[in-house]
């Protein structure tokens, strides 16, 4: 009987893979190589939601993911994530199997872990959304919640929140807010999104960006320059071109890239792309990159209230303000 309980709430809680293939949400495709590494993100992505759904123990995902390529692990354990979280809003009794997930093996993959959490608020009501974020309670991270959320609006309802530019102004967590700071950390994740949505096209995804009001382009740009460092798809000369589209925001391209340079290596899952990324973006190798995310992490919000993740970014944006080329 428990057997089917599982298996039956894995069937439930795991989207058709077909919802992430380039063909169904409508996507730019550059090229078949870079149409490949999208979807196979997407599936990957759906291989962790479906084990943590199905999971009898929360170290079972473990061996389930194991067998898959590096360069695609962390969007697995991004999906675990979300799986975890929706056991965890869904299930009758005290939510624990995020909290367990993030003492265990999820905390090599805290950054991605939590942005999964924010995928899972996405496909809840909201009064079952404290149940699902019982386990987010790092003041610093937490933020990252908002990426997640932000991520799958723009992925799901590209036309509302990419094309349309829609924006999110209302989102009702944290409690004691910032508010204002919770719809930047959203627009983080629309501009993550909008780099598949461009099919990994510096030129698309620029294009796309700039159509958005002004004030948005600092952290649109950021999140896109995540998505290009830890999930790829480009050359060289294509990342280059990107940093020179960001222009006064290209050292929010070179903070973006460093957060995504340390979260594959805190995961053990560098890869030949974030490399080349952290070259272009912030002139560093990806360890030094990440390295900086590290030195500069904050004791907490600055004396304006601004929080802590907020100035832990603008603290990584200055260190690599000369390395992205752009005058103070």
């Amino acid at each position: 009987m428990a057997g089917t309980i599982y298996a039956l709430r894995r069937r439930v809680l795991t989207p058709d893979v077909k919802e992430t293939l380039v063909s169904t949400r409508g996507f730019h495709v550059k090229n078949p190589e870079s149409r490949t590494i999208l979807e196979t993100v997407g599936s990957s992505f759906l291989t962790g939601l479906s084990s943590a759904a199905g999971a009898r123990r929360v170290t079972d995902v473990d061996t389930d993911l194991a067998p898959l390529p590096t360069r695609f692990q962390g969007f697995a354990y991004e999906g675990a994530a979300m799986g975890f979280a929706l056991v965890d809003a869904l299930t009758p009794g005290t939510p624990r199997r995020s909290a367990e997930f993030l003492a265990g093996t999820g905390d090599r993959h805290v950054y991605m872990a939590y942005v999964g959490i924010g995928w899972a608020l996405a496909r809840l009501p909201k009064l079952l959304w404290r149940r699902a974020l019982a386990a987010a309670t790092d003041p610093l991270l937490r933020w990252l919640v908002h990426d997640g959320y932000g991520f799958h609006q723009a992925y799901f309802r590209t036309a509302e929140y990419v094309h349309g530019q829609r924006a999110v102004t209302d989102f009702p967590w944290p409690p004691e807010g910032p508010t204002a700071y919770a719809a930047r950390a959203i627009d983080q994740g629309i501009g993550r999104a909008t780099w598949f949505v461009a099919g990994c096209d510096p030129t698309v995804a620029a294009d796309l960006i700039d159509r958005f009001p002004a004030a948005r382009h600092e952290d649109l740009y950021s999140g896109a320059g995540l998505a290009a460092t830890y999930a790829g798809g480009c050359t060289a000369d294509e990342l280059r071109v990107f940093l020179a589209r960001a222009g006064e925001h290209a050292p929010f391209v070179a903070q973006a890239s460093a957060f995504a340079a340390q979260a594959r290596i805190r995961a053990g899952l560098l890869v030949p792309h974030t490399e080349l990324a952290t070259q272009v973006f912030c002139r560093a190798s990806a360890a030094d990159a990440g390295r900086v995310t590290d030195e500069l992490i904050p004791a907490g919000p600055d004396a304006s209230g601004r929080p802590a993740y907020e100035v832990w970014r603008r603290a990584v944006a200055a260190r690599f303000r000369a390395a992205a080329r752009v005058q103070p």
